[in-house]
């Protein structure tokens, strides 16, 4: 299986990690503006993540004619599956804060619960 190797100039979001599904959304550039098409191609799985932070590899079966091109936006995505974002343990224990000078309001604050043990 080919595996694409991606080098970039600033640093990865340092969430990207080896398992990760890689995308890429072909642009065109119209007078000063980036325009994105609809089109998500799914390249592969992330296979390997530089420690550096400035390249990852992606194992793909993609026609070497679909690869993207230097200007098309990447990005990746978790599997919902194994990254849950929901409360691990027995208790959290949360601070809001307002570090601003002016008021703010708190539109709304929601908390997720479950039974984890009997």
């Amino acid at each position: 299986m080919p595996v694409l190797q991606f080098t970039f100039s600033n640093q990865l979001n340092v969430s990207i990690q080896v398992g990760d599904t890689a995308y890429y959304v072909p642009t065109s550039t119209s007078s000063q503006f980036q325009i994105n098409s609809s089109d998500i191609v799914e390249m592969g799985e992330v296979t390997y993540v530089d420690p550096g932070g400035l390249e990852f590899w992606c194992s793909t079966t993609l026609p070497s004619s679909m690869y993207p091109s230097g200007s098309d936006y990447i990005f990746f995505t978790k599997d919902n599956k194994i990254n849950q974002s929901n409360t691990l343990g027995y208790y959290a224990k949360v601070k809001l804060k307002n570090n601003s000078r002016k008021n703010a309001e708190i539109y709304s604050v929601a908390a997720d619960c479950f039974e984890s043990s009997k």
